[in-house]
């Protein structure tokens, strides 16, 4: 580990150049004659003829309660019913749906579905990962590229006294589980094993992908990263929240800091402002008062002010700017989207969606307007 320390001024990059993608991108509306339309990597389908009464956005899969209850699925290309009217609860991430039919617990993972336990009490669905309590069992479980693993029998309380206040005993973030067990011992799940992090009451964790930061028992803070646990400060941070292989935190001795693949950025000697860390993008107001994104390594100015409308997703960010300008970042690109009067906008990972008018609907992803 080293640490790196910015002394150039931030730098802005506008450009319409195309990025490398990253997994399936899909976006949905429905349009003015109530049909759901599908955006599948440039290509526009037509998937059911009514509006659904719920429909959530995933990377790989698009779930949804269409119009008489039944709960269907857009992946690969089509959709598939997976139950007519019985189930009360769902949720999408990267790679898996979570849903429940009554208390029974299942899973649509590429393609193929899966009952994880018939009675569910409590669970936390990751990008893919999926950690549960098995009612039937009373055992905790994990269902992780399509194996299920056993856990344990029980965890700690839903909330652990730390010296800020409680938090979560439990967090589960893209690919990593982490958790306080009844008897106070720190353990994570990553890659298909249980590791033993710590053997005494932490004090405040967070997760994100391949990312684990915490306080251990004696305030001393790490990070494990990819496998690896680093000692990264000797004093507890004020703040911290981790991100995709990344951490923002504010050290005890004032410098505002990221962790990021093993490095350590020292960003300057300041409190940041209206803090986002969001998967891969970290967005903070510098004491100047402009907008600035630390993204893989690298710091980015895009505002001399900070938006009040701002969505991040994945590796991009959305917003409308003071001239009127749907502006969006995205793996380290400014796009001018369009200067056009916008009703609505969405952000579905790395695609962004947008209304013009009663009926005109605009995807905008890589540079290409569709």
């Amino acid at each position: 580990m080293f640490l790196k320390a910015f002394a150039a001024p931030a730098f802005l990059i506008l450009s319409c150049c195309s990025f490398a993608a990253f997994g399936q991108p899909l976006s949905t509306y429905v349009n003015l004659q109530n049909q759901v339309m599908v955006w599948d990597n440039g290509m526009i389908r037509k998937v059911d003829y009514l509006q659904p009464i719920e429909v959530k956005v995933g990377r790989s899969a698009i779930p949804y309660i269409d119009n008489s209850r039944s709960f269907k699925v857009y992946y690969g290309g089509s959709v598939r019913t997976l139950n007519q009217g019985i189930t009360n609860e769902y949720n999408v991430s990267d790679n898996l749906v979570s849903y429940l039919n009554a208390r029974s617990l299942n899973v649509f993972d590429h393609g193929k579905t899966k009952n994880l336990t018939g009675i569910c009490e409590q669970y936390y669905l990751g990008d893919s990962v999926l950690l549960f309590l098995d009612g039937v069992r009373r055992e905790w479980k994990l269902y992780y590229n399509g194996e299920v693993y056993p856990i344990e029998s029980f965890l700690a309380a839903d909330a652990i006294n730390t010296t800020e206040g409680s938090g979560n005993a439990v967090k589960v973030s893209d690919n990593i589980a982490a958790y306080v067990n009844y008897a106070n011992q720190f353990r994570i799940f990553y890659q298909g094993q249980i590791i033993a992090q710590e053997e005494y009451m932490i004090q405040g964790f967070d997760v994100g992908r391949n990312t684990v930061a915490y306080l251990n028992a004696n305030r001393e803070f790490y990070v494990f990263h990819k496998g690896e646990t680093i000692k990264v400060e000797e004093f507890a941070p004020t703040r911290y929240r981790a991100g995709d292989d990344l951490v923002a935190f504010q050290s005890n001795d004032g410098y505002f800091k990221i962790f990021y693949n093993d490095s350590v950025y020292r960003i300057g000697f300041f409190t940041p402002n209206n803090l986002r860390v969001v998967d891969n993008i970290v967005c903070y107001q510098d004491p100047t008062g402009y907008m600035k994104v630390f993204y893989k390594g690298q710091i980015y100015t895009l505002e001399s002010y900070f938006p009040e409308n701002l969505e991040i997703k994945y590796h991009s960010l959305a917003y409308v700017n003071r001239a009127n300008v749907l502006r969006m970042f995205s793996e380290g690109e400014l796009y001018d989207v369009t200067t056009a009067s916008v009703e609505r906008w969405w952000l579905h990972y790395d695609v962004l969606q947008y209304q013009i008018g009663q009926n005109i609907f605009r995807i905008f992803y890589r540079g290409v307007e569709y």
